[in-house]
């Protein structure tokens, strides 16, 4: 390959920013946008295609290549219709949704190229409302809605619509105008805020309540998605390795919830998968990376960096299409009127088959078989159109490397197909809830696919407390604890005991009481007697564990002494 004089200058200046970058490090976090090299788990090497959530990308679509625009050697030529970008605006991250007449909205970010900063402009960014007639676009403004940054547009059970923004949010009924800004009201329930009430990201339940996300981890309920949001989390839901996490974003299928969130840092972008959107396992794997922006002919627009993930989901909630605000240079190097610049792209992503487990009974080593129904859709034949002995299917953590059950037999159900598969090796365990299918289609493109557990139960009760409160009277100490039922339905009556924690870990207990059986929402106050004074140990935590009713631990909860 020849490479021309100015390319050769693009990727060496390129490369002496990064080698730069990684030489001070250590020094500071904030001086720039910097990178380090983080040390990937041995054991995700053995993954199989379709083990990682970066495999269901897909290539990108557009009509318009160019390399007559702006942007480094490595980003050109690129789909200049692909989502949105000028020379006027530096764009950034916003979701896409779909209006009740077909168009498609992207809400996104932006300011002026020309800004003294830079790239450094963007805490004082605008929302733009762009519109499309297809999801991948090209988007174009249609109205400026105010300032805001990272903004997150989702529907409320009464058709408004809610824009996120840091630091606010803007409610109208239409998509198109009368956004009024407002404030959100947050109740963290006596829990530190991990990391600030940032980059939030949404996802709505079957009651058209939402569960959210917030920059740092925890995990907060509001009952309508505009009334008061409650943290009901103490510590981070992210996985406990290294990293400096942030632009997480949730969303629900008819499955289960997902979670993205990126160690801006290391460059590496985490998956996880909950039953209930507040208790999560992490999957193995890279979410995404540098180099997923690829063409259908192998070309690579290798941007610098994809931060400020967002989902768009079909009918089912399966995510079809993940957007990115990507840079094609360190963000200080991005100068007023120079060649560097950001906008918002749009990548398919593989959805998924539809799959049903026929089968009632739940699912152990000692199954013999499981029977699982792969539904046709518009565009799959599922009959014609799978590879049957490239299928594996059981727990994520054997299909994930090659394991799980395999095909005993198939037999055709309508346009369906049902698939019969030796019950040996499923890894089903007592915590799955949405096992997984794996394998090709007859094209050798990779196919995959969750189902539920007919014998799980999805929604359940989420209950939380508040710190104790100790209280004396004349007759000794009462221990007051509120507890409030944060899920969908209603709770069983449980046990609750109350432990305080000292700065070795050891225990000791308070008081214990029974919880009563509370509606969605519903709160209740216990007043526990006891003879514990506060003023007489020195604790370092107090720690609230519930049972239900065969002693069975169900959720504990921990809350510093100085709260």
């Amino acid at each position: 390959m020849i490479v021309s004089e100015k390319q050769n200058n693009d990727i060496m200046k390129r490369f002496t920013l990064i080698a730069l970058l990684m030489s001070i490090t250590l020094m500071s976090t904030s001086l720039f946008g910097q990178i380090t090299e983080r040390e990937l788990p041995e054991e995700w090497s053995n993954l199989v295609k379709g083990g990682r959530f970066m495999d269901r990308f897909l290539p990108m679509k557009g009509s318009n290549l160019s390399s007559d625009t702006w942007g480094a050697s490595y980003v050109k030529p690129r789909l200049i219709d692909n989502g949105i970008e000028d020379r006027i605006w530096s764009y950034w991250g916003g979701n896409i949704v779909k209006d009740d007449d077909g168009l498609y909205h992207l809400m996104v970010c932006g300011w002026l190229e020309s800004s003294p900063k830079g790239h450094m402009e963007w805490p004082n960014s605008y929302v733009f409302n762009t519109v499309s007639d297809n999801p991948t676009g090209p988007f174009k403004q249609h109205n400026l809605i105010g300032k805001g940054h990272n903004p997150e547009v989702y529907r409320l059970n009464d058709n408004r619509y809610v824009l996120y923004v840091i630091g606010g949010r803007y409610l109208s009924d239409n998509l198109s105008d009368n956004w009024e800004y407002g404030q959100f009201e947050f109740d963290a329930r006596d829990r530190p805020i991990i990391e600030g009430l940032s980059n939030l990201s949404f996802a709505k339940r079957e009651d058209g309540s939402f569960v959210m996300v917030c920059r740092g981890g925890g995990i907060w309920v509001s009952r309508d998605g505009l009334s008061t949001y409650n943290q009901i989390t103490d510590k981070s839901v992210y996985p406990d390795v290294d990293g400096e996490f942030e632009d997480p974003v949730i969303w629900k299928d008819h499955i289960q919830y997902h979670m993205i969130v990126n160690d801006w840092l290391g460059r590496i972008a985490w998956y996880l998968r909950s039953k209930d959107g507040v208790n999560w396992v992490v999957d193995p794997g890279q979410a995404y990376a540098p180099g997923i922006a690829v063409h259908s002919d192998g070309h690579v627009e290798d941007w610098f960096k994809f931060e400020r993930i967002k989902m768009l989901q079909d009918d089912y909630g399966r995510a079809i299409q993940a957007n990115f605000a990507v840079i094609d240079s360190l963000k200080h190097e991005d100068k007023p009127f120079d060649n560097y610049s950001s906008k918002n792209i749009g990548i398919p992503l593989n959805p998924g088959v539809l799959l049903t487990i026929t089968d009632k009974k739940p699912i152990t080593a000692k199954t013999k078989q499981i029977n699982l129904k792969i539904h046709a859709e518009e565009g799959f034949d599922p009959q014609a159109d799978i590879d049957i002995s490239s299928l594996r299917f059981g727990a994520s953590s054997a299909v994930n490397f090659g394991g799980g059950c395999r095909v005993m037999k198939t037999e055709d159900d309508g346009s369906d197909l049902i698939v019969t598969f030796d019950g040996n090796g499923n890894g089903v365990d007592s915590d799955e809830f949405a096992p997984k299918l794996i394998g090709k289609y007859t094209n050798g493109d990779m196919l995959y696919g969750y189902a539920r557990l007919p014998y799980v139960d999805y929604i359940e009760p989420v209950l939380s407390t508040r710190a104790p409160n100790f209280i004396k009277t004349e007759k000794g100490v009462n221990c007051l604890i509120e507890v409030e039922n944060f899920g969908q339905v209603a709770s069983a009556n449980t046990t609750m005991s109350i432990e305080g924690v000292d700065d070795n870990g050891k225990t000791e207990l308070i008081a214990s009481g029974k919880v009563k059986a509370l509606q969605p929402y519903e709160k209740t106050e216990l007043s526990l007697s006891t003879k514990f004074d506060p003023s007489s140990r020195n604790f370092k935590n107090y720690m609230v564990t519930r049972y239900n009713t065969g002693k069975k631990k169900i959720g504990n909860e921990t809350f510093s002494v100085e709260l």
